[in-house]
């Protein structure tokens, strides 16, 4: 017999409440992780990672983690060269997250760039902008808004 659901063909869900624990009991024990371990590969040496977000599958059994590299001068290719090296230590991660978790399975591990960072710095450029600034000041001016 088929459920019935409330949900409305096409509309869109986020991810339950479960999901959303998972990934951050994830990346909270990713975070100790990769602070604490020496990773073997050559491209993830004497680099930091800013784990984001973990998003988790609704079976909890992969997780999307959306990172990003810190370092002095780090290039377009250096982060994608950080990326491919935490895909390839994934499975040495996901071993260490299991001991680490109290979860019934441990999620397969995909490591993928956090554009989120980028954006807000070009949001930042643009707000500096003169231009931007003038049509803010009038826009206070017209409001009625005291200026800082």
């Amino acid at each position: 017999m088929k459920r019935h659901t409330d949900n409305k063909k096409g509309a869109a869900t986020g991810p339950s409440q479960r999901q959303l624990r998972a990934g951050e009991l994830i990346r909270h024990a990713l975070v100790e992780i990769l602070r604490e371990e020496e990773l073997a590969d050559e491209a993830l040496q004497n680099i930091s990672v800013t784990v984001s977000e973990v998003r988790m599958s609704p079976d909890l059994k992969h997780a999307v983690c959306f990172v990003e590299p810190l370092g002095a001068g780090l290039t377009g290719q250096d982060t994608t060269e950080v990326i491919k090296g935490l895909n390839r230590v994934s499975k040495f991660l996901r071993g260490r997250l299991g001991r680490s978790i109290d979860m019934k399975f441990t999620p397969d591990l995909k490591f993928i760039h956090d554009e989120s960072f980028g954006t807000a710095a070009y949001m930042d450029k643009l707000f500096l902008d003169p231009k931007v600034q003038q049509d803010t000041r009038r826009l206070s001016d017209v409001l009625g808004e005291d200026e800082d």
